[in-house]
């Protein structure tokens, strides 16, 4: 069983930053894709940024392009999203997850190829 513990979140002001860090743990970290995801009030969850296994791939969405960076440090076995230039848009619940199905180089872009997902982690950009 693979667990994923996100930390990192908070409140922050417009063109602040945070960086999150999500924790694996249960399987050989270097076997799978990461990924990002948030979720506002009312709204589905979405993909923000994914990483692929060999860290060599990385894929954002459009509207964090520029301000975010994913990556992924296999010794410590975390994944870290950080996040420049925050904006009041940007406020979700942001969940790590684990793809056990991904290419070496490929990274995971949907929901459903993902099998692993944490608890979440909250934040808010005030304006």
């Amino acid at each position: 069983q693979v667990q994923l513990v996100e930390s990192g979140g908070g409140l922050v002001q417009a063109g602040g930053s945070l960086r999150l860090s999500c924790v694996t743990s249960g399987r050989t970290f270097s076997s799978y894709g990461l990924g990002w995801f948030r979720q506002a009030p009312g709204k589905e969850r979405e993909f923000v940024a994914g990483i692929s296994r060999s860290a060599k791939s990385t894929y954002y969405i459009d509207s964090v392009k520029g301000r975010f960076t994913i990556s992924r440090d296999n010794s410590k076995n975390t994944v870290y999203l950080q996040m420049n230039s925050l904006k009041p848009e940007d406020t979700a619940l942001y969940y790590c997850a684990a793809a056990d199905r991904s290419g070496f180089f490929a990274v995971a872009t949907t929901i459903g190829q993902y099998d692993y997902w944490g608890q979440g982690t909250q934040v808010t950009v005030s304006s």
